[in-house]
């Protein structure tokens, strides 16, 4: 007799509570790295963390098992992100920024590139974030251009010129 991996067992099966514990300790490295790479702020990514498992309890139910729990549970949390970075945009537009405020936060200077080696987790946070954003989703999620176009709905041209700019961006930090 095998038993069920937390992989692949039914989650729903015996004690729903203990069956989920089992399921959070299995996934929740995975889901806060995924979410910390797509924000590139490690609050945001635990606060992001804690609601893609709200709503995996949540929607439990709904769960039918053509997929693994780990391929379930990382495309809810690219939803949960993207949702929460389509809601900051918005929130966003309804404010006027004052000066130069958007200058500053759309790439991070040069001059901040002085680190002798950065490895790429610590470079992604400095990349502009719908360039992270694009980065992560194509080249770490392996996610195709029309996907990501569709997901974030920007234009595929504009994906394409997001990801361009990451990769040339992290390509110096990473040579500094």
């Amino acid at each position: 007799m095998t038993t069920a991996t937390p992989e692949r067992a039914p989650v729903t099966a015996g004690d729903g509570a203990a069956d989920f514990a089992a399921l959070y300790r299995a996934h929740v490295g995975r889901v806060y790295a995924l979410c910390l790479r797509m924000t590139g702020d490690a609050a945001a990514a635990t606060e992001l963390t804690q609601d893609v498992f709200v709503r995996a309890w949540e929607r439990l139910a709904t769960f039918r098992g053509e997929s693994a729990v780990g391929t379930w549970l990382h495309r809810l949390a690219v939803n949960v992100v993207l949702e929460r970075l389509r809601a900051d945009r918005r929130r966003l537009a309804r404010v006027e920024p004052a000066g130069d405020w958007l200058d500053d936060c759309a790439a991070p200077s040069p001059r901040d590139a002085v680190l002798e080696r950065v490895d790429l987790d610590a470079a992604l946070p400095r990349l502009a974030p719908g360039a992270r954003l694009v980065f992560v989703l194509h080249d770490v999620e392996g996610y195709a251009h029309d996907e990501i176009a569709r997901l974030t709905g920007l234009a595929p041209g504009t994906v394409r010129t997001q990801l361009h700019r990451a990769r040339k961006h992290l390509s110096k930090l990473l040579r500094d």
